[in-house]
Parts: C-alpha cells; sequence; structure tokens
C-alpha cells in the first residue's frame, strides 16, 4: 500500500493520496478510494463531479512534468540515463550492422546525420530546455558508444 501511494504520487504533482481524500486543484479533482486492501483506485473528477474527458487530462500532463523536474537531483537523473541509452543505442546499431555485414556505409551515414541534426538544432536554439539537453545528452552518449565500438575494432 506504502509503495503504491509513493509511485502514485510524483506522477500527480505531489498530492498526498491517501483513500477517501478528495483533492481540488484549480479545475482539477482527485479522488482516491479503498476498493480493497491492496489496490487504490484513482479517479479524475472535474468540480461539478462528472467524469473527466481525456483531453483535459492530456493538457495537464505538460503541468506536471514541470513540476516532477523541478528538482536538480532528477534533472541529474534523467541527464544521465539519456546519457547512457544513448551509448546503449550505439552499442546496439555497431554490434547489429557490424555482425551482418550488411548497409555498413549506409548505418554509418544515417548515424553521422542524426548526431549532425541533433548538434544543429541543440546549438540553434536561443535558450536550453529540459528536453533539449536531454536530446544533447543522448547525443553525446552516441557519439561516445560509436568511438568506444571503433577503438574496439581497431585493437
Amino acid at each position: 500500500m506504502a509503495q503504491a501511494s509513493s509511485f502514485i504520487s510524483p506522477c500527480i504533482c505531489h498530492l498526498s493520496l491517501t483513500p477517501g481524500t478528495s483533492v481540488p486543484r484549480g479545475r482539477i479533482g482527485v479522488i482516491a478510494r479503498k476498493s480493497s486492501p491492496r489496490y487504490l483506485t484513482i479517479r479524475a473528477v472535474q468540480e461539478n463531479g462528472g467524469p473527466r474527458r481525456l483531453v483535459d487530462i492530456i493538457r495537464f500532463v505538460p503541468q506536471l512534468s514541470r513540476n516532477y523536474f523541478r528538482s536538480p537531483s532528477r534533472r541529474a537523473l534523467f541527464g544521465g540515463i539519456s546519457l547512457l541509452g544513448g551509448f546503449y543505442v550505439a552499442q546496439t546499431i555497431s554490434l547489429s550492422f557490424g555482425a551482418l555485414g550488411v548497409n555498413d556505409v549506409i548505418a554509418a551515414v544515417l548515424c553521422v546525420l542524426l548526431t549532425e541534426y541533433a548538434t544543429r538544432f541543440y546549438y540553434s536554439r536561443p535558450k536550453v530546455t529540459f528536453p533539449l539537453a536531454l536530446l544533447n545528452n543522448f547525443k553525446m552518449g552516441f557519439t561516445y558508444g560509436l568511438f568506444i565500438d571503433a577503438f574496439k575494432l581497431a585493437s
């Protein structure tokens, strides 16, 4: 039960959800009910008590993500994940195309084009946003993974 509420809490903008609690938030309210001892049910409702439309929930997601990524530790964590994700993708591409021996040149051209486009996109923006920084971290991990694989092939 404690794991379920701690998992749900960051997704709903640090609202404390306990069974039977109604939390109004502007036009948005969240009602959590305890249906059984093990499960926690969350139902989104409007102020008038009617069901919430999917469009309203989708419109609320950017605000939730901005609030979630305000913490510097979370930003650093996801920056590291994107860096390691780029490294993993580079190793996978290198391994799959290198093992087959087919379309190596085309894969290399696509990798170079993607990294150059990401670099141009990153440095052409006047302000660096968090998703843009994640893209740049992914690109750095991708480039590092290709370099490491090139050193492995040279030895």
